[in-house]
């Protein structure tokens, strides 16, 4: 596996983790979006996960401590749907592993907004 930490001995290598990994959205400021992932399997190397995923989808993103959900994946903008299917397509995980949260993004108009 790619994405596997070096040195570890795997008996399959198609073998999946058994939880569920989350793929969440959160507004940043204004219209900017962070797309977070939670759950990957400790013997995946996130970094390495992360730059498969900044090259292929043209976005930033990093592996970040989360005191809620522990070490977890940051991509900027909305990749909820593109690192469900990556994760699919490189073995991570099935697809009734990965739940994508809803769309939890409130755009408020500003003529509803009294300051």
């Amino acid at each position: 596996d790619p994405f596997a930490e070096s040195g570890e001995n795997e008996v399959g290598s198609n073998k999946v983790q058994e939880g569920l990994i989350h793929i969440r959205i959160q507004q940043r400021n204004g219209r900017k979006t962070l797309t977070t992932v939670q759950g990957i399997h400790p013997k995946y190397d996130l970094k390495k996960i992360v730059k498969a995923c900044k090259k292929q989808y043209a976005c930033n993103g990093t592996v970040s401590i989360n005191p809620e959900y522990g070490e977890c994946i940051q991509l900027q903008g909305d990749q909820r749907e593109k690192i469900k299917e990556f994760m699919m397509q490189v073995g991570l995980a099935r697809p009734e592993q990965i739940k994508v949260g809803l769309n939890t993004i409130i755009y408020w108009h500003r003529s509803l907004i009294n300051f």
